[in-house]
Protein backbone atom coordinates (compact mmCIF):
# COMPACT_ATOMS: atom_id res chain seq x y z
CA UNK A 1 0.00 0.00 0.00
CA UNK A 2 1.31 3.80 -1.26
CA UNK A 3 1.93 5.85 1.72
CA UNK A 4 -0.09 9.08 1.45
CA UNK A 5 1.48 12.51 0.29
CA UNK A 6 0.16 15.85 0.14
CA UNK A 7 1.66 19.30 -1.35
CA UNK A 8 0.10 22.41 -0.86
CA UNK A 9 1.52 25.85 -1.93
CA UNK A 10 0.12 29.48 -1.40
CA UNK A 11 1.99 30.98 -4.08
CA UNK A 12 5.37 32.36 -5.10
CA UNK A 13 7.20 35.52 -5.72
CA UNK A 14 8.09 38.45 -3.33
CA UNK A 15 6.04 37.54 -0.48
CA UNK A 16 5.57 41.03 2.18
CA UNK A 17 6.72 40.41 5.49
CA UNK A 18 3.32 41.61 6.69
CA UNK A 19 2.05 38.36 5.35
CA UNK A 20 4.61 35.61 6.24
CA UNK A 21 3.02 34.66 9.61
CA UNK A 22 -0.78 34.39 8.08
CA UNK A 23 0.82 32.81 4.75
CA UNK A 24 2.67 29.88 6.31
CA UNK A 25 -0.29 29.01 8.90
CA UNK A 26 -2.17 29.26 5.80
CA UNK A 27 -0.67 26.51 4.17
CA UNK A 28 0.01 24.72 7.36
CA UNK A 29 -3.92 24.66 7.83
CA UNK A 30 -4.85 23.66 3.95
CA UNK A 31 -2.19 20.26 4.03
CA UNK A 32 -4.09 19.26 7.66
CA UNK A 33 -7.50 19.78 5.70
CA UNK A 34 -5.98 17.74 2.89
CA UNK A 35 -3.78 15.02 5.13
CA UNK A 36 -6.90 14.55 6.96
CA UNK A 37 -9.12 13.42 3.93
CA UNK A 38 -6.17 11.23 2.68
CA UNK A 39 -5.88 9.48 6.06
CA UNK A 40 -9.24 8.71 6.76
CA UNK A 41 -8.83 6.89 3.60
CA UNK A 42 -10.08 9.57 1.02
CA UNK A 43 -8.94 9.92 -2.74
CA UNK A 44 -6.33 12.13 -3.73
CA UNK A 45 -8.33 14.13 -5.85
CA UNK A 46 -10.68 14.45 -2.58
CA UNK A 47 -8.01 15.46 -0.64
CA UNK A 48 -6.74 18.20 -2.98
CA UNK A 49 -9.72 19.81 -3.53
CA UNK A 50 -10.45 20.51 0.02
CA UNK A 51 -6.68 21.74 0.37
CA UNK A 52 -7.23 24.44 -2.09
CA UNK A 53 -10.63 25.37 -0.97
CA UNK A 54 -9.23 26.14 2.25
CA UNK A 55 -6.99 28.34 1.06
CA UNK A 56 -9.84 30.16 -1.43
CA UNK A 57 -11.34 30.71 1.97
CA UNK A 58 -8.47 32.66 3.33
CA UNK A 59 -8.30 36.18 1.91
CA UNK A 60 -4.77 36.03 2.88
CA UNK A 61 -3.74 34.24 -0.47
CA UNK A 62 -4.70 35.57 -3.96
CA UNK A 63 -7.73 32.77 -4.48
CA UNK A 64 -11.00 33.05 -3.76
CA UNK A 65 -11.59 35.48 -1.18
CA UNK A 66 -8.75 37.54 -1.13
CA UNK A 67 -8.30 37.64 -4.90
CA UNK A 68 -6.15 40.52 -7.28
CA UNK A 69 -7.99 43.48 -8.79
CA UNK A 70 -7.27 43.72 -13.01
CA UNK A 71 -6.25 46.83 -14.11
CA UNK A 72 -10.14 47.62 -14.27
CA UNK A 73 -10.65 47.34 -10.75
CA UNK A 74 -12.89 43.87 -11.29
CA UNK A 75 -11.75 39.96 -10.40
CA UNK A 76 -11.60 37.26 -12.75
CA UNK A 77 -11.10 34.09 -10.86
CA UNK A 78 -9.23 30.68 -12.40
CA UNK A 79 -9.11 27.28 -11.37
CA UNK A 80 -9.02 23.87 -12.16
CA UNK A 81 -8.34 20.03 -10.74
CA UNK A 82 -6.54 16.77 -12.46
CA UNK A 83 -7.06 13.49 -11.56
CA UNK A 84 -4.37 11.08 -12.62
CA UNK A 85 -5.91 7.74 -13.62
CA UNK A 86 -7.81 8.47 -16.57
CA UNK A 87 -6.43 11.87 -17.02
CA UNK A 88 -9.56 13.83 -16.21
CA UNK A 89 -9.65 17.06 -15.79
CA UNK A 90 -12.09 20.38 -15.39
CA UNK A 91 -11.21 23.89 -15.42
CA UNK A 92 -13.04 27.55 -14.80
CA UNK A 93 -12.24 31.13 -15.93
CA UNK A 94 -12.91 34.69 -15.49
CA UNK A 95 -15.38 34.20 -12.67
CA UNK A 96 -16.55 37.20 -10.03
CA UNK A 97 -18.31 35.86 -7.37
CA UNK A 98 -18.18 32.40 -7.12
CA UNK A 99 -16.90 31.22 -3.32
CA UNK A 100 -14.88 28.52 -4.32
CA UNK A 101 -13.68 28.38 -7.86
CA UNK A 102 -11.95 24.74 -7.42
CA UNK A 103 -15.38 23.25 -6.66
CA UNK A 104 -16.75 24.04 -10.07
CA UNK A 105 -13.57 22.76 -11.72
CA UNK A 106 -14.38 19.41 -10.16
CA UNK A 107 -17.97 19.69 -11.72
CA UNK A 108 -16.67 20.88 -15.33
CA UNK A 109 -14.95 17.32 -15.02
CA UNK A 110 -17.20 15.54 -13.64
CA UNK A 111 -20.83 16.60 -15.22
CA UNK A 112 -20.05 18.10 -18.37
CA UNK A 113 -18.58 16.96 -21.82
CA UNK A 114 -16.08 19.45 -21.38
CA UNK A 115 -13.00 20.75 -19.83
CA UNK A 116 -12.70 24.21 -19.69
CA UNK A 117 -15.45 26.93 -19.29
CA UNK A 118 -15.36 30.66 -18.98
CA UNK A 119 -17.18 33.52 -17.46
CA UNK A 120 -21.36 33.46 -18.30
CA UNK A 121 -21.32 29.70 -19.36
CA UNK A 122 -19.25 28.54 -16.07
CA UNK A 123 -21.75 30.64 -13.94
CA UNK A 124 -24.57 29.37 -14.84
CA UNK A 125 -23.24 25.95 -14.58
CA UNK A 126 -22.56 27.40 -10.87
CA UNK A 127 -26.11 28.10 -10.67
CA UNK A 128 -27.57 24.87 -11.86
CA UNK A 129 -25.65 23.36 -8.74
CA UNK A 130 -26.41 25.67 -6.10
CA UNK A 131 -22.55 26.97 -5.62
CA UNK A 132 -22.07 29.65 -2.83
CA UNK A 133 -21.82 33.35 -4.42
CA UNK A 134 -19.66 35.86 -2.22
CA UNK A 135 -17.88 38.94 -2.66
CA UNK A 136 -14.28 38.32 -3.00
CA UNK A 137 -12.98 41.70 -2.80
CA UNK A 138 -10.83 42.55 0.18
CA UNK A 139 -9.28 45.69 1.95
CA UNK A 140 -5.85 44.59 1.60
CA UNK A 141 -6.41 43.85 -1.97
CA UNK A 142 -8.08 47.14 -2.85
CA UNK A 143 -4.95 49.25 -0.91
CA UNK A 144 -2.71 47.05 -2.96
CA UNK A 145 -4.74 48.33 -6.32
CA UNK A 146 -4.37 51.74 -5.37
CA UNK A 147 -0.99 51.69 -4.68
CA UNK A 148 -0.13 50.02 -7.75
CA UNK A 149 -2.54 52.20 -9.97
CA UNK A 150 -0.87 55.51 -8.20
CA UNK A 151 2.36 54.40 -9.64
CA UNK A 152 0.91 53.90 -13.01
CA UNK A 153 -0.76 57.59 -12.63
CA UNK A 154 2.50 59.09 -11.65
CA UNK A 155 4.52 57.53 -14.29
CA UNK A 156 6.36 55.35 -11.97
CA UNK A 157 5.87 52.50 -14.31
CA UNK A 158 7.06 53.56 -17.65
CA UNK A 159 7.18 50.33 -19.34
CA UNK A 160 4.49 47.64 -18.54
CA UNK A 161 5.10 45.45 -20.85
CA UNK A 162 8.87 45.28 -20.12
CA UNK A 163 8.73 42.40 -17.33
CA UNK A 164 12.53 41.99 -16.30
CA UNK A 165 13.10 45.69 -15.88
CA UNK A 166 9.93 46.13 -14.27
CA UNK A 167 10.16 43.17 -12.08
CA UNK A 168 13.28 44.17 -10.82
CA UNK A 169 12.52 47.88 -9.99
CA UNK A 170 9.31 46.76 -8.50
CA UNK A 171 9.68 43.06 -7.26
CA UNK A 172 6.08 43.66 -5.64
CA UNK A 173 4.35 45.25 -8.48
CA UNK A 174 2.98 41.84 -9.85
CA UNK A 175 1.11 39.81 -7.37
CA UNK A 176 1.30 36.55 -8.91
CA UNK A 177 -0.03 34.12 -5.86
CA UNK A 178 -1.60 31.27 -6.73
CA UNK A 179 -2.59 28.48 -4.54
CA UNK A 180 -2.94 25.13 -4.96
CA UNK A 181 -2.08 20.91 -4.14
CA UNK A 182 -0.98 17.81 -5.02
CA UNK A 183 -1.31 14.10 -3.40
CA UNK A 184 -1.11 10.83 -3.69
CA UNK A 185 -3.12 8.39 -1.73
CA UNK A 186 -2.73 4.93 -0.58
CA UNK A 187 -3.96 3.70 -3.62
CA UNK A 188 -1.10 4.92 -5.93
CA UNK A 189 -3.56 7.55 -7.50
CA UNK A 190 -2.74 11.17 -7.96
CA UNK A 191 -4.21 14.74 -8.13
CA UNK A 192 -3.73 18.01 -8.47
CA UNK A 193 -5.48 21.01 -7.91
CA UNK A 194 -5.27 25.19 -8.26
CA UNK A 195 -7.36 28.21 -7.94
CA UNK A 196 -6.10 31.62 -8.65
CA UNK A 197 -7.16 35.75 -8.96
CA UNK A 198 -5.12 36.34 -11.17
CA UNK A 199 -2.12 38.52 -11.59
CA UNK A 200 -2.69 42.00 -10.08
CA UNK A 201 -3.12 45.08 -12.97
CA UNK A 202 -3.52 42.73 -15.59
CA UNK A 203 -5.57 43.48 -18.76
CA UNK A 204 -8.88 42.21 -18.21
CA UNK A 205 -9.94 38.90 -19.98
CA UNK A 206 -6.23 37.87 -19.66
CA UNK A 207 -6.17 34.04 -18.29
CA UNK A 208 -2.93 32.65 -16.93
CA UNK A 209 -1.40 29.43 -16.58
CA UNK A 210 -3.55 28.23 -13.20
CA UNK A 211 -7.00 26.72 -15.62
CA UNK A 212 -4.80 25.78 -18.71
CA UNK A 213 -4.02 21.84 -18.32
CA UNK A 214 -0.51 21.00 -18.76
CA UNK A 215 1.02 24.30 -18.79
CA UNK A 216 -0.03 24.88 -15.23
CA UNK A 217 -1.16 21.68 -13.45
CA UNK A 218 -0.88 17.99 -14.59
CA UNK A 219 -1.49 14.84 -13.04
CA UNK A 220 -0.90 11.13 -14.53
CA UNK A 221 -0.29 7.88 -12.23
CA UNK A 222 2.94 7.12 -14.48
CA UNK A 223 4.48 9.95 -13.03
CA UNK A 224 3.19 11.99 -10.63
CA UNK A 225 1.43 15.31 -10.18
CA UNK A 226 3.15 18.60 -10.84
CA UNK A 227 1.55 22.52 -9.74
CA UNK A 228 3.42 25.94 -11.08
CA UNK A 229 2.95 29.28 -9.48
CA UNK A 230 4.32 32.46 -10.71
CA UNK A 231 3.94 34.36 -13.89
CA UNK A 232 1.70 32.28 -15.76
CA UNK A 233 3.01 33.46 -19.34
CA UNK A 234 6.16 31.62 -18.56
CA UNK A 235 4.62 28.21 -17.47
CA UNK A 236 2.25 28.23 -21.13
CA UNK A 237 5.04 28.71 -23.17
CA UNK A 238 7.43 26.33 -21.52
CA UNK A 239 3.89 23.68 -20.86
CA UNK A 240 5.52 23.13 -17.54
CA UNK A 241 3.23 20.88 -15.59
CA UNK A 242 3.46 18.77 -18.40
CA UNK A 243 6.88 18.63 -18.70
CA UNK A 244 7.87 18.23 -15.44
CA UNK A 245 5.75 15.47 -14.71
CA UNK A 246 7.57 13.94 -18.05
CA UNK A 247 11.16 14.11 -16.51
CA UNK A 248 9.24 12.55 -13.62
CA UNK A 249 8.24 10.03 -15.92
CA UNK A 250 11.55 9.45 -16.95
CA UNK A 251 13.04 8.71 -14.04
CA UNK A 252 13.86 11.49 -11.89
CA UNK A 253 12.46 12.14 -8.74
CA UNK A 254 10.03 15.11 -7.60
CA UNK A 255 12.77 17.36 -6.30
CA UNK A 256 15.37 16.61 -9.72
CA UNK A 257 12.44 17.30 -11.85
CA UNK A 258 11.36 20.88 -10.39
CA UNK A 259 15.12 21.85 -9.99
CA UNK A 260 15.16 20.77 -13.65
CA UNK A 261 12.29 22.87 -14.76
CA UNK A 262 13.56 25.79 -12.83
CA UNK A 263 16.77 25.87 -14.77
CA UNK A 264 14.76 25.39 -18.15
CA UNK A 265 12.84 28.60 -16.94
CA UNK A 266 16.02 30.46 -16.78
CA UNK A 267 17.71 28.93 -19.57
CA UNK A 268 14.78 29.19 -22.18
CA UNK A 269 12.60 32.35 -21.20
CA UNK A 270 15.31 34.35 -19.32
CA UNK A 271 12.75 36.19 -16.57
CA UNK A 272 14.45 36.33 -13.33
CA UNK A 273 11.91 36.30 -10.31
CA UNK A 274 9.50 34.16 -12.12
CA UNK A 275 8.18 30.40 -11.10
CA UNK A 276 7.72 28.29 -8.67
CA UNK A 277 7.19 24.48 -8.81
CA UNK A 278 5.59 21.69 -6.33
CA UNK A 279 5.56 18.31 -6.78
CA UNK A 280 4.96 14.68 -6.08
CA UNK A 281 5.85 11.27 -7.78
CA UNK A 282 4.80 8.13 -7.70
CA UNK A 283 6.85 6.97 -4.90
CA UNK A 284 5.41 9.58 -2.61
CA UNK A 285 8.63 11.80 -2.72
CA UNK A 286 8.21 15.64 -2.45
CA UNK A 287 9.81 18.36 -4.73
CA UNK A 288 9.65 22.19 -4.73
CA UNK A 289 12.05 24.65 -6.15
CA UNK A 290 11.57 28.10 -7.73
CA UNK A 291 13.26 31.80 -9.04
CA UNK A 292 11.66 33.66 -6.50
CA UNK A 293 12.56 35.40 -3.53
CA UNK A 294 9.52 33.35 -2.18
CA UNK A 295 7.77 30.40 -2.60
CA UNK A 296 4.61 29.63 0.56
CA UNK A 297 4.57 26.08 0.82
CA UNK A 298 3.89 23.14 3.58
CA UNK A 299 3.91 19.07 3.04
CA UNK A 300 2.45 16.32 5.17
CA UNK A 301 3.75 12.70 4.48
CA UNK A 302 2.50 9.51 6.34
CA UNK A 303 5.16 9.32 8.51
CA UNK A 304 4.43 12.97 10.03
CA UNK A 305 2.65 14.50 13.19
CA UNK A 306 2.56 17.44 11.50
CA UNK A 307 3.25 19.47 8.26
CA UNK A 308 6.35 21.53 7.31
CA UNK A 309 6.10 24.88 6.33
CA UNK A 310 8.27 27.29 4.92
CA UNK A 311 8.89 30.83 2.84
CA UNK A 312 11.80 29.00 0.22
CA UNK A 313 12.31 25.92 -1.06
CA UNK A 314 15.15 25.29 -3.45
CA UNK A 315 16.21 28.15 -5.07
CA UNK A 316 17.46 28.06 -8.66
CA UNK A 317 18.58 31.86 -9.70
CA UNK A 318 20.44 32.36 -12.84
CA UNK A 319 23.85 33.46 -12.80
CA UNK A 320 24.02 33.25 -9.23
CA UNK A 321 25.14 30.67 -6.18
CA UNK A 322 22.09 28.36 -5.39
CA UNK A 323 20.48 29.31 -2.22
CA UNK A 324 22.34 27.18 0.71
CA UNK A 325 18.93 26.64 2.55
CA UNK A 326 16.62 24.01 1.05
CA UNK A 327 13.58 22.66 1.83
CA UNK A 328 15.28 19.62 3.90
CA UNK A 329 15.84 21.79 6.47
CA UNK A 330 12.78 23.54 6.55
CA UNK A 331 11.26 23.12 10.26
CA UNK A 332 8.77 25.51 10.78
Amino acid sequence: MQKSVIVVHGGAGAWQTERWKSGLAGVKDAAKVGFKVLKAGGSALDAVEASVMCMEDNEIFNAGLGSTLALDKRIEMEASIMEGGALNAGAVGLLRDIKNPVHLARIVMESTDHVFLVAEGAEKLADVYGLERREPLTKLRLRYWRELTQKLEKGEVKSLPKLTKLLQSHPNLFETDTVGAVALDKNGDTAAATSTGGRALKLPGRIGDSPLIGCGIYADNEAGACLTTGIGEVAIRLVLAKGTCDLMRAGQSAQQAAENSIRLVNHRVRLSSSMGLIAVDTQGRVGAAHNTPNLCWAYMTSMMRQPKADMQAKAILESKPVMEKTWESANL
